[in-house]
């Protein structure tokens, strides 16, 4: 059984969302994909389209939300389980939009506790890479890290994934 929240952090192409959708899949017969990704080039537009042909294969119910996620969380139902892909693009949705970023935190983390299903959360560990160069990078940084640190503190499983390999940080895994 999962805990009410999961968190999985990792690097880029660490294997994390992959691990989490098993995870979920797992859990849940009928589960929820919340995806926060938004399109701004063509790579990523492929990415999205995708990611959207597996899911369609598939018995996920998918909701896109890049920005509020308070009624994507609420529409889940008791008995689903909730996949949350991910909080960094969701992140990194607000800084572009120059958005208070302390508040979509305390917006997120509220939703998440209201939330009828267990959720899992991916997201990015930067706390292992270089200081940026940039003000913007390393502002970026700052807010990823504190982020992942509040999730990490409400969450009762917290799993690091390297190289497709889940190391379990905080709790069981099921």
């Amino acid at each position: 059984m999962l805990p009410k929240l999961a968190l999985v952090l990792g690097g880029a192409a660490s294997g994390k969302s992959r691990w989490s959708e098993k995870l979920v899949r797992g859990a849940s017969e009928n589960p929820l994909y919340i995806a926060t990704a938004e399109a701004y080039d063509d790579e990523m537009r492929a990415k999205i389209a995708a990611h959207r042909k597996m899911r369609a294969s598939d018995d996920w119910t998918t909701i896109e939300a890049p920005l509020d996620l308070a009624p994507a969380l609420a529409s889940a139902a008791p008995g689903q389980v909730v996949l949350l892909d991910c909080a960094t693009l969701w992140l990194s949705n607000h800084m572009l939009a120059d958005h208070d970023l302390e508040a979509a935190e305390e917006g997120l983390i509220d939703a998440l506790a209201a939330c009828a299903a267990p959720v899992v959360v991916v997201s990015n560990e930067v706390g292992l890479s270089v200081v940026p160069d940039n003000a913007l990078a390393r502002r970026f940084q700052r807010a990823q890290g504190n982020l992942n640190q509040r999730l990490a503190a409400e969450a009762g499983l917290v799993v690091q994934m390297i190289a497709g390999l889940p190391l379990v940080m905080k709790g069981a895994l099921p």
